[in-house]
Order: structure tokens, then C-alpha cells, then sequence
């Protein structure tokens, strides 16, 4: 049980302002209602845009108000621009600054000189370092039809006909459950009249098995598709053995796609890896010119070995050994994991085309580049589902933070370690864990 000498006992729901799309909100007015019962007084900024409509709240109880200054805790979900920032609150959001992302230090400054508390929900996991607040499945869900979308719309420019040409973008179907009847429709025409010769074998690559990973996978199985191993792609006789109505995926893990660099033929040892990601390279270089297509899901950051750099990728096409047709990077790490994703793209304007060659990127569809899908707000195409199912999560914390005194110091917060370990600042310090941010700062 969590007691403190003033409970916080107004939560506000902030706009999102960020992007012109993101219509996702933090918490619904279902569990609003819970809270207003509770005794909570909620206020929620105004949007026109936001899944839920202002009315919505209103009716469940919530003032719907552009003042926001008598809010305790304020719930949001992107970064808050720097002039909405408001000094000595608690704050949960998506903060993208733990890699140390110079585009969000200025707000990570800000945010210390007004003395709030950040929490923040991508740091919020169990003891076995789960998270437990998370969009990810809804990323995979959406990033995997708009791969295929992306797909479809390239092979058509090529003059190429495929099922995946019936696919729209994710934001065109109203819920999950009629992308999942678009995506059975689509899965029933593959199995009946299968792939052009020219795309056989059709074979995805994911990297990473996390919640991204498995949004991927539970959609891909509503397709004709059969799991292979990673070792099966550098099989020769592979085509050979394959199935035009059949769409092969391999899932990548961290022992597939690095090794040591001393050329050493140890048993991969991932808590080394993790440890010591200087001592290995990538690998992945092997398996790409087998792919079809590549869907980035997992985690990376500067310390790791790019999964594929734009010198593989003008090394495959200069050799033309590439059957890649479409990269989705739903992690969406600009210059990162897929080097050659310049920077996030929006929902209205989602696929850019990059040119190994030249090294040269343009907006849309050309049939002589490489598509790449780089979405960052994937969830938000989703929005209603992705919204439900985050408030669900989230809702049983707001207790636990409304009711922890942060006047105290650190170490005697009265907050789970689930919690306590998601705090990035107390009172504008950074926490023992964060310490490390000021190298970025």
C-alpha cells in the first residue's frame, strides 16, 4: 500500500501536438470515469484530433479545460514542446531522450530547470526488465500492413501483380479487426494463386522477437506462411525446396545478426554482448540478399553494430545479387539500425525511396531505389485499439504515482520498483540510473 503526507489528486490528459496526426490518448474516458469516482479530479486539454472526442470526457466527468497549472500529474504520450512544459508537476510520457537523442536534450534541459518528476513509460518493466506500458504490438501491427502496402504499391510501379496490391495504408481501415478480415482476404487470394515467378521465393526477415516482433507475427500468420531458420536462407537448395503460395519469415535474434570480431566460433554469449557490444559485427550481410523484404522491430542504439549499412546495400546492388523490395523500419532509429532511414516519415507522406548508388533519398515510389517505410508514429494508425489497450495498462500506476510524496529524497520514494526505476528526474535531478544523460546535456 501507498500512503504519503499530500496525495496528488488532480490528473490531466495533455494535447498531442507533436505530430498533426497523432490522435492516440494516454488514458480513455472509461478509466477517466474510474478515477472521477475515485475522488480524482481530471482535467483534459481540448483536441479535435484525438480518438476520443472532448464531449467524451465531459460526460464521463473530466473538465475539459487549456489550463492545465492545478494538474499534479500530466499524462501524455510524444515529447512536450518546450513552452508547454510547466515547473514542479510529475509527467509520464515517451521522453526519447535514455539514448541520449540530441533533438530532445533541449526539452530534457528544460524539464530539469522546472523541477518535475519525469517518468517515463518505456522504462516502466518488471523485474525480469519487461515492459509493462507499451505500444509496441500496435507498431507491429501497423508496420507490418503498411510494409505490405508498400510492397504492393512498389511491385505494381515495377508492372509486377500480387495480392499485397489490395492492401491500403493502416490509417484507412476503422479497427485491428478489419485489418485482420483485409489481411485473411489477401492471405486467401496468395494461397490460391500464389506469387509471380519473379518474387519467388517470398521470404520476410524480422529482426527482433519483442512486442513489435510479435504484432508482426500474429498478423503474418493470418497469411499462408511458414516460420524457417535463419541458417535455412544460406541453405542453396533453399528455392528450390519452396512453395510459390507460401510466404517464408525468419525471425532474427541477436546471435544471428552479429559475431565476434576475432573471428571466434563460441557459443554466442548474449549477456557478453550486451556487456561488450564493441567486441562484434554485424552478420546480417549474409542473409540480405535473400530477403524480400526487411521489417526492422528490435532495439538498437549507437553502442551496436548496424543491422545494415548503406555500404551493403550499394554492395548488393552493384553486384546484383539484392531481391530486397521494400525495407519496413518500424524502430525508426534515424541514420541507426538501417542506416539508410534518414529520418522518421508521417502518415501522410510514409515511404521515402533510397538510392544505394548515389546514396540519395526522395519522397514516394521510384521503381529503381529501395522503399523504406519509417512511419514513427505507427500506433496512432491505430488509434482507438492502440488507445484502449495502453489506458488498460497504465491505469492501475496512477494510484501508485498519486500517491507518492516527492518531496522526500530519492531513495525514500514510497513508489515500486517498477516505477521508481522509470524515473528519469526527481524534482529536475537526474537518478542514479540517468546520471549518465549529462554527457548528452
Amino acid at each position: 500500500m501507498y500512503i504519503c503526507k499530500k496525495a496528488m489528486k488532480t490528473i490531466a490528459i495533455r494535447e498531442e501536438n507533436k505530430y498533426p496526426n497523432e490522435k492516440r490518448t494516454p488514458l480513455i474516458p472509461q478509466h477517466v470515469k474510474h478515477f472521477v469516482q475515485q475522488g480524482y479530479t481530471v482535467l483534459v486539454e481540448p483536441s479535435v484530433k484525438r480518438i476520443f472526442k472532448n464531449e467524451d470526457y465531459e460526460q464521463v466527468g473530466a473538465k475539459v479545460t487549456s489550463d492545465l497549472t492545478t494538474a499534479d500529474l500530466i499524462l501524455g504520450i510524444k515529447e512536450i514542446p518546450l513552452e508547454s512544459i510547466l515547473p514542479h508537476k510529475t509527467y509520464m510520457f515517451f521522453s526519447h531522450v535514455i539514448k541520449g537523442q540530441p533533438y530532445n536534450m533541449p526539452m530534457l534541459r528544460k524539464l530539469m530547470e522546472s523541477k518535475v518528476n519525469l517518468i517515463d513509460y518505456e522504462k516502466i518493466t518488471d523485474d525480469l526488465g519487461k515492459r509493462l506500458i507499451f505500444f509496441g504490438k500496435f507498431a507491429g501491427y501497423a508496420g507490418f500492413v503498411n510494409t505490405l502496402w508498400t510492397v504492393g504499391k512498389q511491385l505494381s510501379l515495377k508492372g509486377i501483380v500480387t495480392p499485397f496490391a489490395k492492401i491500403n495504408q493502416t490509417h484507412t481501415y476503422p479497427s485491428l479487426k478489419d485489418v485482420k478480415k483485409a489481411l485473411s482476404l489477401v492471405g486467401q487470394e496468395i494461397a490460391k494463386v500464389g506469387f509471380p515467378q519473379e518474387i519467388r521465393p517470398f521470404v520476410i526477415g524480422i529482426t527482433g522477437y519483442g512486442n513489435v516482433s510479435q504484432g508482426v507475427q500474429e498478423l503474418l500468420h493470418l497469411l499462408p506462411c511458414q516460420e524457417i531458420l535463419p541458417e535455412t536462407l544460406l541453405d542453396p537448395s533453399f528455392s528450390d525446396k519452396t512453395d510459390g503460395k507460401i510466404v517464408y519469415f525468419v525471425v532474427f535474434k541477436e546471435e544471428d545478426l552479429v559475431r565476434k570480431r576475432n573471428g571466434s566460433y563460441e557459443e554466442f554469449d548474449l549477456y557478453h554482448y550486451y556487456q561488450h557490444p564493441e567486441d562484434y559485427e554485424s552478420r546480417f550481410f549474409d542473409y540480405l540478399p535473400k530477403l524480400s523484404v526487411l521489417i526492422h522491430g528490435s532495439y538498437w542504439d549507437s553502442r551496436y553494430p548496424r543491422v545494415v549499412t548503406k555500404d551493403e546495400l550499394a554492395q548488393l546492388q552493384d553486384k546484383g545479387i539484392s531481391k530486397l523490395i521494400a525495407i519496413g523500419d518500424i524502430s525508426c532509429d534515424p541514420n541507426g539500425g538501417i542506416e539508410c532511414t534518414p529520418f522518421g516519415t508521417s502518415i501522410d507522406d510514409p515511404v521515402l525511396t533510397y538510392f544505394p548508388i548515389s546514396r540519395e533519398h526522395k519522397m514516394g515510389f521510384y521503381p529503381d531505389g529501395i522503399p523504406v517505410m519509417a512511419v514513427d508514429i505507427l500506433p496512432s494508425e491505430l488509434p482507438y485499439d492502440a488507445s484502449t489497450a495502453f489506458s488498460n495498462m497504465l491505469k492501475p500506476f496512477i494510484p501508485m504515482v498519486t500517491a507518492c510524496d516527492f518531496s522526500l529524497p530519492f531513495e525514500n520514494l514510497n513508489l515500486p520498483s517498477s516505477l521508481k526505476k522509470a524515473l528519469i528526474l526527481h524534482n529536475g535531478e537526474l537518478t542514479p540510473s540517468y546520471n549518465y544523460l549529462t554527457q548528452y546535456l
